[in-house]
Parts: C-alpha cells; sequence; structure tokens
C-alpha cells in the first residue's frame, strides 16, 4: 500500500499524472510557439510534472537508480521553471530560462515515457529487450532532436515579442 492505495492503484494515479504532464506540457509548448502565456495550462503542467516526480519517489526504493536521478533533476529543472515564471515574472534572462527549463521538464517526462513504453509493452519489449537495441536508441534519439527543435524554436519565438496572457 502506498497513501493507502494498493500499489497498481498508485501506479495508474502516477501513470495519469505523467500522461496529464505531458499533454499540458505539449499545450505549454505551443503556446510558448505562439508568444502566448497559457497561464491554466502551465498551472496544469506544472504541477501535474512535480506530482510525478513526487509520486515516483514513493515507490518501494531499492537504492539509487536512473529514475531516482532522473526525479532528482526534474524536480530541479521544475524549481528553475516555477522561480523564472512566477518569481521573476519572465523578466530578462528568466525569460529564456523559463521556456528551456520547462522544455527539459518536459523532455524527461517524455524520456520516461519511452522508457517504460519499452519494458512494459509487449511489441516494443520485444524490439529491445535491453533497452540498449537500435529501437530503443533511434527513439530516444529522434525524441531528443525533436526537443533540441522545440527549445530552439521556442526560446526564439517566446523572446521576440511580449507573450499575451491566455487562459
Amino acid at each position: 500500500m502506498i497513501l493507502g492505495m494498493s500499489t497498481s492503484t498508485f501506479t495508474l494515479v502516477h501513470v495519469l499524472l505523467s500522461l496529464a504532464g505531458i499533454g499540458s506540457g505539449f499545450i505549454v509548448v505551443f503556446g510558448l510557439l505562439s508568444r502566448r502565456n497559457l497561464n491554466g495550462w502551465t498551472a496544469i503542467f506544472l504541477s501535474t510534472t512535480i506530482l510525478t516526480s513526487v509520486t515516483g519517489f514513493l515507490f518501494p526504493l531499492h537504492g539509487v537508480t536512473p529514475g531516482i536521478i532522473l526525479g532528482v533533476l526534474s524536480l530541479i529543472v521544475l524549481a528553475a521553471t516555477i522561480a523564472a515564471r512566477y518569481a521573476f515574472h519572465l523578466s530578462g534572462a528568466w525569460r529564456s530560462t523559463y521556456v528551456i527549463s520547462a522544455i527539459i521538464a518536459l523532455y524527461f517526462n517524455c524520456f520516461v515515457a519511452i522508457v517504460q513504453s519499452f519494458e512494459k509493452v509487449p511489441a516494443l519489449h520485444e524490439l529491445a529487450p535491453n533497452g540498449k537495441e537500435p529501437p530503443f536508441l533511434a527513439a530516444q534519439l529522434l525524441l531528443l532532436v525533436l526537443f533540441v527543435v522545440l527549445g530552439v524554436l521556442s526560446v526564439k519565438k517566446f523572446k521576440l515579442g511580449t507573450a499575451s496572457a491566455h487562459a
């Protein structure tokens, strides 16, 4: 039992939070690309992504794992995102800090989604049972390239003008 839930229920909550973070994160990126602050979506993205990392720490621990390290890194990146957005109001260099850290936080969630997909989806697991085979590496490389492109475009677009506030 974790937080009064069975392990399977808690896992479902964790996965749903992660998927909500990914979905809302892509909406936030769309906002960055169109020079709009999607305040409501940003709050959903940040809160679900934080909860994804925090709930990840509540699973039974078996030492320091790559997942634990990524969770810590994610929370550090999210702290920068929140500071840039809410404490420094996107002023000066904090505008780029916000965009870059939000993109990295979303990338971390998507990275883990790919890892979990190759571990849990039988057809994908068959293609890369050890997580080191070409299909897995190609998926992760494609993801990285996508996020580098999204990051560069988002920084350029979001810097160009004052973002309008939209829910």
